[in-house]
């Protein structure tokens, strides 16, 4: 079948519908069935063929491409259906220019369904986002002249600036809006100066608070201390409109982070932090970061009962999970980390069900064999609608198989069952234990960051060249091994017992470098030891505060998740349980100047 699919998908642009009937025939209910459906609707919307797209849609199983959900809502506006929220909703979303989109938002501006305040919004989204090719699709949209001064904009934002005239009119206010936000992205100053020069002043009240909030943006983005102010003066223009503000989910996100670290009185720096994530979308509140950090707003600014009481069902509302932020709310309750029970598990007889799955049999094999990201594809395609005992038998199917990221990743699927022994497993028990201690490392933090690095499977290799259980770079474990003398060859950079060797001594002097600090050495880890030295300059911050600062978005994840699985399995290798605020540490602030020097050779 994946034969068939890889031979039909080579030449689908030359296909015809007939062709694709007989490979559903074939095919019907798999995984490459409904895959190659995605791919032939993505084809078919090219081919502004809606009568084969209307017969296909409503088989499309997995429904989970935006640009397939755009052409859909492009076939029910053709059929005279008023699909306008919809359409903005998944026009807005994009991450880059895609035809489905684009030309579902070009038949509603034609037809006079959306205006130029919704064209003008997803122009702004696209600038602030680095999105140049949707944002010059956009300013099409609004036409020839339009497109040109976007054009220019984005390419030389300061030079389109001093083109200032005395009393811009309103389309011209909206192109500088979006050259002071493209500015920003580049040059935190030069933005700011334009803005206290004039521009301040010349814009309307909802443009300036946006310019203001896209310098602050740029400026938490750098971790500078004045980001604050950028964004106080965003607030001071956008309270003039009498509404929340039309920002981005992520310029308000880093808003957040800015008050966080600010040095002003709780008193501020608790408002700004409500008032920022009340601001969010409904969805982006829901998150559970911003759920624990109004809690914790709520919390410091409390006056009576009733507001304690309302901080308090926040953090129970995060509590019982297993993640950094509910381990975090769980503190702020007073109680251990507490492990749930452990589910009795699959039987003989849901494991022979979960075994004689074709789609389970064939992901795993194609994964054994090196099509890891087609197997996991199918194997993730399978699990679709299993309850929670059927999803326990398919992760021991894994890893029985000793396949740790399927098994992981289906036993973390399941809703009301949790089964730690699948979800942090411990293979390779020996060696990392041995390692770890030869090092003098904790070994759960060994373990949480092996969990987070490659799911305990031995031969994955990143994109960015890293390799083994542990993800060293060949230029780290050459560097690491020389300067312990241990002698090493590139060939050995996936054998378990060299990877744990090599990368549990530069986890060692990471940590080292870094003041014992696990969160640093997290972040050291995964970005480099130079970043998080950068990182930790400034006012001292609560440590939480300071991870949730982290300007890269995967090492703040990784951060989080390494730390809060080191607490996991604290109590799965049998130790004390201890709250993450232990491993994460109080504060994190400049490095001590009696700190022995910075090892400037470490990789």
């Amino acid at each position: 079948m994946w034969a068939d699919y890889w031979e039909l998908g080579s030449r689908l642009s030359d296909a015809q519908q007939s062709e694709l009937d007989a490979f559903d025939a074939r095919w019907s209910g798999s995984y490459v069935e409904d895959r190659l459906r995605n791919d032939w609707l993505l084809e078919l919307g090219r081919r502004r063929d809606w009568g084969n797209f209307r017969k296909e849609f409503p088989r499309f199983r997995m429904n989970d491409d935006r640009e397939v959900s755009c052409y859909a809502l492009l076939a029910r506006h053709l059929d005279g259906q008023d699909v306008k929220v919809a359409a903005l909703s998944a026009w807005y979303a994009q991450r880059d220019l895609d035809d489905g989109c684009h030309q579902l938002a070009s038949a509603l501006a034609e037809a006079r369904k959306i205006g130029a305040g919704e064209i003008w919004h997803e122009l702004r989204l696209s600038v602030e986002a680095n999105r140049p090719r949707a944002a010059r699709a956009a300013a099409a949209l609004i036409g020839s002249a339009t497109a040109k001064a976007v054009n220019e904009l984005l390419d030389q934002p300061a030079r389109y600036l001093k083109r200032r005239v005395a009393e811009p009119s309103g389309q011209h206010k909206e192109l500088a809006t979006l050259a002071l936000v493209r500015l920003a992205s580049s040059d935190v100053d030069a933005a700011a100066q334009e803005l206290e020069a004039g521009w301040a002043r010349l814009l309307d009240d909802e443009q300036a608070a946006l310019a203001w909030a896209a310098v602050g943006k740029q400026a938490a983005l750098r971790l500078q201390d004045r980001a604050q102010d950028f964004y106080q003066q965003a607030w001071k223009r956008q309270h003039n409109q009498g509404h929340a503000p039309r920002w981005s989910d992520d310029m308000l996100a880093w808003g957040v982070r800015a008050a966080l670290r600010t040095s002003r009185i709780d008193r501020e720096r608790w408002a700004v932090t409500l008032q920022t994530i009340d601001a969010m979308s409904e969805a982006e509140r829901k998150d559970g970061d911003w759920v624990y950090w109004k809690a914790r707003a709520l919390q410091a600014r409390a006056r009576n009962d009733t507001d304690r009481a309302q901080a308090r069902a926040l953090f129970e509302s995060l509590a019982d999970g297993l993640g950094f932020h509910a381990q975090l709310s769980a503190h702020e309750l007073g109680r251990l980390p507490a492990l749930p029970p452990a589910p009795p598990p699959p039987t003989d007889a849901e494991l022979e069900q979960a075994q004689r799955s074709p789609g389970l049999q064939r992901g795993l094999r194609m994964a054994q064999i090196g099509l890891r990201d087609e197997g996991r594809r199918e194997w993730n395609f399978t699990l679709r609608g299993m309850a929670d005992r059927d999803l326990l038998a398919a992760a021991e199917m894994a890893c029985q198989a000793n396949d740790w990221q399927l098994c992981i990743n289906t036993s973390e699927r399941t809703r009301e069952v949790i089964d730690l022994r699948q979800r942090y497993p411990m293979p390779y028990f020996v060696e990392i234990n041995a390692h770890a201690k030869e090092r003098g490392l904790d070994p759960a933090f060994v373990y949480g960051l092996i969990r987070q690095e490659t799911r305990f499977m031995a031969t994955l290799r990143s994109g960015a060249g890293a390799s083994g259980l542990m993800q060293l770079m060949p230029a780290t474990a050459r560097w690491t091994a020389k300067k312990v003398g241990i002698d090493f060859q590139p060939s050995q950079i996936n054998d378990v017992d060299t990877n744990l060797r090599l990368g549990t001594l530069y986890l060692k002097l990471v940590l080292d470098d870094l003041g014992g600090s696990q969160a640093l050495a997290a972040a050291a880890y995964n970005a480099g030891p130079g970043r998080p030295r950068r990182w930790r300059d400034g006012p001292v911050l609560d440590a939480a505060a300071w991870a949730e600062n982290i300007p890269f978005s995967e090492t703040r994840d990784y951060v989080k998740k390494v730390l809060s699985n080191a607490t996991i399995y604290q109590q799965l290798l049998g130790y004390p349980a201890t709250p993450l605020r232990s491993r994460l540490g109080a504060t994190v602030g400049p490095r001590e100047t009696s700190a022995a020097a910075v090892d400037g050779n470490l990789p």
